[in-house]
Parts: C-alpha cells; sequence; structure tokens
C-alpha cells in the first residue's frame, strides 16, 4: 500500500507514502491488535488523515488460505469542513518469473488480477469498490493503472513518484470536479519491459474521505476445497470475523499474561497490548545475500581482504524497529523471542530456527542480518558489512533456557534437532572470543583508537560506545562477554543433559562450573578499589575531547598515562555477575551491585536504572563530534528487564539480601512501567531508550523490539 493526500499543498505534487521513515513526519502508528498469524488492526496518523489497516487470513487449501484486507480512510478531526481527496495505491509486484494476467473489463477498467507462483499455485487478486466507513454504501472513485517490469524494491517508491504526473478529473455524480495527479498508464501488454526481472502493477482509487476499501487474495486451492456458500470474505462478513478476532486476541490476551487479573488499569493493559501487537506485527520474512568479511586470522588485517557475499538465505525474525532498523539483530532477536515464546512458542521455534540457519561452518552468525537490495538500501555503507571474527551477546539462548525450563514436548523436540547447531554456536563463541588468560574473554572488534574518538566502541558487544578500557589492546578482559559465556555453558550443559548428549556434557559441565565458581570470577573481575566488578585493560581516565580547530574536537590524554587496570566505569556492565543471575544468593558480592544499583547518584533513576552511573567521568559525554552519547546514562528496557528478572529471583530465595532485592524489585518495577506508559500516553510510541533526567523517549520510534518487554514486566513473567 502506499497513499497520498492529493492537493493538500497546491502547486507541489502530493507527499507519497509508502515505507516507515524516522523522519517522515507520519504518527503515532502502529498496530492495536495483531495475533502473528491470521488477524491484525494498525492505525495510522498522518497529518489532517487517519488511516486504519485491518486484515483477517482464512486459512484453507495447500496454499495458505484466503485473505481480506480492508484500508479506512478518515479526517483526523470530525466535523472537518472540507474534505481532502485521497489517492490509494494497492501494488503486487513479483521478483522472478511468476505470472501476473490483469483482467480487464469492458470499459479497460481492471477487474482482477489473476497469478501463479510455484509456493502459492492459483491465486487472483481482487480491489473492491470503495464504500463509506461502516457501511456498504458505495462511493465514487477514480481509478488509475500502471504495469511495468520490476526495478527492485527499493526503487518501486521513486518510479511511483515520477510517473504520478498527470492530471485527471475526479468526477462525482452531482459534485463539481476536482483535479488529482495520477498515473498515466495502461494495461496494454506491450507496455511491460524486459522479462524476467518480475512485474509491477499497481492500482490508484482516488476519492474524497471518508471512505473504506477492501482488497482480496483468493487461493486457487482453497477455493476449490472449500464450500461455495462461504463466498469472498468481505462488506459485512469480513466486519463479523474483524470483531470476532479482535474479541478473542483479548481473551487470549488476558488467558497468557492475566494484566487484568493482576490489577493493571484497561490504560495499561491496552499499552501490553499494543506492545505485543506492534512486536508480532514487525516479524519479516527476509531472503537474500549479506556481506561477510573472512576471519583473516590476525586482528586489524582486515582491509587486506575483500567482503564476499553469503549464499542466499531466508530469515523469519523480528525487528527492533520498523522505521529505522527494519532487519534482524542477533541480540535483540533473543529478548524479542522471550516476548513472542509466552504467545506463540510456534513463532519462536520458527524464529530459532531460521537464525539457527545462518551459522557458517564455524559456528558463526552474523550480528546484523543485511539480506537482499531492500535490506541494503536502508543501512549506511560503514555498517553492510558482517565481520567472521565479531561475535555478538548470545541472547538466543534466553528463549533456549525457557524452553528448558518449560518442558513442552515441541520444545524439546526442537531443541533436540537444535542442538548440534546450538552447540557449535557456542563452541565458536567460547573459542574466538578467548581473553589473553584463561578463564577471560575479550570482544573482537573493537574500534581503532583514532585521534577523534573519545573512547574506541564496542559494537560487537551490542553496548556500542559504553565506556572500556581507554586504549584497546589485546590484554582486556571484558566482564559482559565472560558472563555471557557462563550463561551459555549453563544452558547447554543444562540441554547437553537433558537431552543424554553425554559427550557434549561431559565438555560442557566442568566449564560451566570453572565459569561459575566465584573465585575464578573475583580474580578476572572484581576491583577492589571500585568496590565492584570491571573489565579490565590498558586505561587512564585521563581522557576528554578538545576543539582543536580545524581538526573540531580531538581526543587529549592526559596524565596518568594509561596503565594495565580495572576500568573505572560503573554502570550495565558492571551488573552482569547479577543481571544473568550467575552469583549465589549468600556472595558477599551481591551486597555492594545492590547498593549502587539503588543509589542516585549512580544507576538509579525515577524512569528506570540508567546505563552508566551519573558520577562517571563518562556520563552523557558525545563520543566524537558526530556521535552524540548512547550507552552513557539512558534508560534501555532490555537490561532493565534483566535487572528486575534477577531482583525477582534474589528476592525469593533465602539468603542475607532477599528483603532488599523484593523492595528495590517493587520500585524499579513501577518507575519503568508507569514511564514507558506516560510516554506512550504523549507520544503515541514505543521508544528505543529513554532520559533518565526527565523519563522522555530518545532514539528511534516505534521501537518494538525489546521495549515490548514492558509487557513481561507488567505480567511479572521473567
Amino acid at each position: 500500500l502506499m497513499w497520498a493526500q492529493q492537493g493538500a499543498t497546491p502547486g507541489t505534487p502530493p507527499k507519497l507514502r509508502h515505507t516507515c521513515e524516522q523522519g517522515d513526519g507520519v504518527g503515532p502508528y502502529g498496530w492495536e491488535f495483531h495475533d502473528g498469524l491470521s488477524f491484525g488492526r494498525q492505525h495510522i496518523s498522518d497529518g489532517a488523515l487517519r488511516l486504519t489497516t485491518e486484515f483477517v487470513k482464512r486459512p484453507g487449501g495447500q496454499h495458505g488460505g484466503d485473505w481480506s484486507w480492508r484500508v479506512t480512510v478518515e479526517p483526523q478531526a470530525s466535523g472537518t469542513s472540507s474534505l481532502p481527496l485521497v489517492s490509494l495505491f494497492f501494488y503486487v509486484v513479483t521478483d522472478g518469473q511468476e505470472v501476473l494476467l490483469p483482467e480487464v473489463g469492458a470499459k479497460g477498467q481492471l477487474k482482477f488480477i489473476s497469478g501463479h507462483t510455484s509456493e502459492l499455485g492459483d491465486f487472483r487478486l481482487t480491489l473492491l469498490p470503495p464504500t463509506s466507513p461502516g457501511d456498504t454504501v458505495p462511493k465514487h472513485g477514480s481509478y488509475n493503472v500502471f504495469w511495468s517490469s520490476n526495478p527492485g524494491l527499493p526503487l518501486l517508491t521513486d518510479m511511483v513518484k515520477n510517473h504520478l504526473n498527470s492530471w485527471f478529473q475526479h468526477r462525482p455524480p452531482g459534485a463539481s470536479p476536482e483535479r488529482y495527479l495520477g498515473l498515466p498508464g495502461s494495461l496494454k501488454w506491450e507496455e511491460r519491459g524486459p522479462s524476467g526481472q518480475g512485474q509491477f502493477l499497481i492500482q490508484q482509487v482516488t476519492l474524497k474521505v471518508p471512505f473504506s476499501v477492501e482488497f482480496i487474495f483468493e487461493s486457487g486451492s482453497a477455493q476449490a476445497g472449500r464450500n461455495k456458500a462461504l463466498g469472498q470474505l468481505v462488506g459485512s462478513q469480513l466486519t463479523q470475523a474483524l470483531e470476532n478476532h479482535a474479541a478473542a486476541f483479548q481473551e487470549r490476551f488476558e488467558r497468557t499474561f492475566q494484566l487484568k487479573e493482576k490489577g493493571l488499569s484497561p490504560e495499561e493493559q491496552a499499552l501490553g497490548q499494543v506492545a505485543l501487537s506492534g512486536l508480532l506485527g514487525g516479524i519479516g520474512y527476509f531472503y537474500g545475500q549479506g556481506l561477510v568479511l573472512p576471519d583473516t586470522g590476525v586482528e586489524g588485517s582486515e582491509q587486506k581482504v575483500d567482503p564476499a557475499l553469503f549464499p542466499p538465505v531466508p530469515l523469519f525474525s523480528g525487528v527492533p524497529s520498523r522505521s529505522f532498523f527494519p532487519r534482524g539483530f542477533l541480540w535483540d532477536e533473543g529478548f524479542h523471542q522471550l516476548v513472542v515464546q509466552r504467545w506463540d512458542p510456534h513463532l519462536t521455534r520458527e524464529a530459532l530456527g531460521h537464525w539457527l540457519g545462518l551459522l557458517n561452518a564455524d559456528g558463526w552468525i552474523g550480528r546484523e542480518q543485511i539480506l537482499g537490495d531492500e535490506a541494503r538500501s536502508r543501512v549506511p555503507p560503514e555498517f553492510l558489512v558482517q565481520r567472521v571474527a565479531h561475535a555478538n551477546p548470545p541472547t538466543l539462548l534466553l528463549p533456549v533456557l525457557q524452553m528448558l525450563e518449560g518442558g513442552d514436548p515441541d520444545d524439546l523436540a526442537f531443541l533436540r534437532k537444535a542442538f548440534p547447531r546450538l552447540h557449535a554456536w557456542f563452541s565458536w563463541l567460547h573459542q574466538s572470543q578467548a581473553g589473553p588468560v584463561p578463564l577471560s574473554y575479550r570482544w573482537r572488534g573493537r574500534d581503532q583508537a583514532l585521534p577523534t574518538l573519545l573512547n574506541p566502541k564496542t559494537l560487537p558487544s551490542g553496548l556500542d560506545d559504553y565506556p572500556r578500557a581507554s586504549h584497546p589492546s589485546t590484554s582486556e578482559r571484558h566482564l559482559d562477554l565472560r558472563c555471557w559465556v557462563a550463561l551459555g555453558a549453563r544452558v547447554l550443559s543444562q540441554l547437553a543433559e537433558q537431552l543424554g548428549e553425554a559427550e557434549a556434557a561431559a565438555e560442557l559441565g566442568p566449564l560451566a562450573a570453572s565459569l561459575e565458581e566465584p573465585r575464578n570470577l573475583d580474580e578476572l573481575h572484581w576491583a577492589p578499589e571500585l568496590g565492584v566488578f570491571a573489565d579490565f585493560g590498558n586505561h587512564t581516565k585521563a581522557v576528554q575531547l578538545k576543539s582543536r580547530p580545524p581538526q573540531g574536537l580531538v581526543r587529549v590524554v592526559g596524565r596518568p598515562p594509561p596503565q594495565l587496570q580495572y576500568v573505572d566505569a560503573l554502570g550495565y556492565i558492571s551488573l552482569f555477575p547479577f543481571l544473568l543471575q550467575l552469583l549465589e544468593p549468600q556472595s558477599p558480592r551481591l551486597g555492594p551491585l545492590l547498593n549502587v544499583l539503588a543509589d542516585s547518584r549512580h544507576l538509579w533513576s525515577p524512569f528506570g536504572l540508567r546505563s552508566l552511573s551519573a558520577s562517571s567521568l563518562f556520563y552523557r559525554q558525545r563520543n566524537s563530534e558526530h556521535d552524540p552519547p548512547y550507552w552513557r546514562g539512558a534508560v534501555w528496557l532490555n537490561i532493565n528487564y534483566l535487572a528486575l528478572g534477577a531482583l525477582h529471583h534474589y528476592g525469593h530465595v533465602e539468603g542475607p539480601y532477599k528483603v532488599q532485592a523484593t523492595k528495590l524489585y517493587h520500585e524499579l518495577r513501577a518507575n519503568v512501567v508507569s514511564n514507558v506508559w506516560r510516554q506512550y500516553q504523549t507520544t503515541g510510541f514505543l521508544w528505543e531508550q529513554y532520559s533518565d533526567q526527565d523519563g522522555r523517549g530518545m532514539g528511534c520510534r516505534p521501537f518494538h523490539g525489546w521495549t515490548s518487554l514492558v509487557l513481561l514486566i507488567m505480567a511479572e513473567e521473567y
């Protein structure tokens, strides 16, 4: 679907809306309901217009069944005197030899499109005549069509913009005509481009708001096996189906998450439904080749090797943000699936299976999946290439742990099949990211120490600009990575035991025990002078960015010079042994971590735990002239979720910190939920991160990736 308001600004072409873009001025928008399978309802605010798009899928036949869409366009404000003229563009595109045939009526108008592909068999797509919203009274629409070869998915918007250049008259009976810009094409066969690159067929319908239009897909095999009395899923039948699905969604939602029963307000329940629906509605199926830089085995020598195109692969995955990150991210996906799994375990098995299908021969999975031309067109060039030496937090093990503890037979059957890949992935992580001393680990792929960077970033860690040792070196020991590996060893050894994989269990059990041994963790990462766990490396606090014309901001290193020491950067990383519940309830290290967590001079804010201590020299500091702070103070939902899970755990087991953990749990949960809800009420969006100073949403939006964890926080599911 594309759409445009005609004549909003006289003399300028209408703004054509198509893909979600961060700065397009559309919004708020998002899914009110989406069940991840067969039903959804989305609202979009666009200036003076409010669009509602909703669909129902009706299973049947051998190819997935039929589906029906309804798009309703209304004025944003009631009682508007001059109602705008709006064009909707429904298009069908193929990317190969598939057949599309427009069926043309007596007056040259398009009746429907019939087609055939190997995956879908025979099908028919029909655009029904527009009506007034909520009834069957037809409304007069003006039609235009355009049929060409497919220029490539990233170029569809521009192609339509460039062809939207001829004036037509919209003439409803009994009303004065109005001019609009339309597509000048026809359905003559010879106007198509060369075959083999696919087809692009677009129908434009233009009329006055308010109106509804229905667009239906009918599967040949579903029609053949169906009772003829059922008929098309349109009109009042579609309305009834949408109402039934909405009621069923709400009932299933309460059965699954029990927010009403747990005393949450109707507004908070609605937020939970939106969080889930936005995550499910963002799930995509991607296919294509990614750019990968092979591992040369020598750090810093990567530039001598050219990136290669990986073989084409499919990926069924959630996305962090439809507008800004519309693709799969490895460490985000583990958090996404914690939510999805509680709603539909089958979807989680599909997603995890696809991600594990990306494994290369060594056990590596790329952290960002940019598959095909359409995905590549949305990514800055410097982020296109994935490097085989670089890891990412293995968060897919979080839903794997849920499966293991849940004991569902289908989940266990899946894990049995997935075990060799999970084991290979973990083994690659454990071996390739090994640190300078036994049982230490180091993220490969820190940025080079450039004169313009305050602290070279560590993108593979997921915590991009979180401060690490000031001078990158092979002597570094990264606390968060060691904790992820410890969690991985724990989960994989439990899984191997349960599946009877004796050889793997014999290897993983002792590794897990060594990594969880408190003395080993203390020796490598407890910093007595800081009173917390920390990274270790070649470090000095005496670094700052100073203005040096004409270069701009430049890093200046003062005294004392860097030396091997624990890194003074109190924040999320300091908490990792607690966050991943690697500490015993009696651990003497737990108390100091709870104290810094609860201290407003450090991590506590009224809106959630901030990512970096408010007392840190790096707090809210830019990393370069063009790089604002990211993980340097803002509140992030994924880490707050882990913190709440850990507080919940330590508050439910016997130990000296049980009472403190319980108190902090209730206060933190209330702070996080109330702020996410307040920002949603104000802006209509879930956000990537939240300010630790005033709670406002920051970064990109809508962010229905891990911010959707607010639902599990409300449901107290950890």
